[in-house]
């Protein structure tokens, strides 16, 4: 599945830039210890913008629900309807949830609650993106 050219934007490059070293990073205060994805300006949970970094995370995770995608307006997604569209909780904190197609796994047959850890998979325009492959 290929899929829309991503073009970062000073916000979300060091997401962007890790994904194309094929590491997964994402958003954490240190002031309150939180995590964040998407990335924003300041913490939702204390408001600082002066305590994020970028942290490095395992990679790991489960798949916490899925839909599948029968209709989708975007040009390149269309020859391969129908696909899955599953959130996956990240084992460093459930509440930070990701969005994966779930390469190889067929539509419906997604193993809810089942281990998934990243792959990148590269844009129209050659950006890389975290998707996520179901494990064991």
């Amino acid at each position: 599945m290929v899929k829309q050219g991503v073009v970062p934007d000073d916000l979300t490059r060091p997401f962007f830039e890790a994904a194309n070293e094929e590491r997964l990073v994402i958003q954490n205060c240190t002031a309150c210890d939180r995590l964040h994805f998407p990335p924003r300006a300041a913490c939702d949970k204390c408001g600082s913008g002066d305590n994020l970094e970028w942290k490095q995370l395992s990679g790991k995770g489960k798949i916490y629900n899925y839909g599948v995608v029968y209709d989708c307006p975007v040009a390149c997604l269309k020859e391969d309807l129908p696909f899955n569209l599953a959130a996956i909780m990240l084992d460093e904190d459930p509440g930070v949830l990701m969005y994966s197609h779930l390469p190889g796994i067929a539509p419906d047959e997604v193993p809810v609650g089942g281990a998934v850890q990243v792959i990148f998979e590269a844009t129209a325009n050659g950006q890389k993106v975290p998707e996520w492959q179901v494990v064991g």
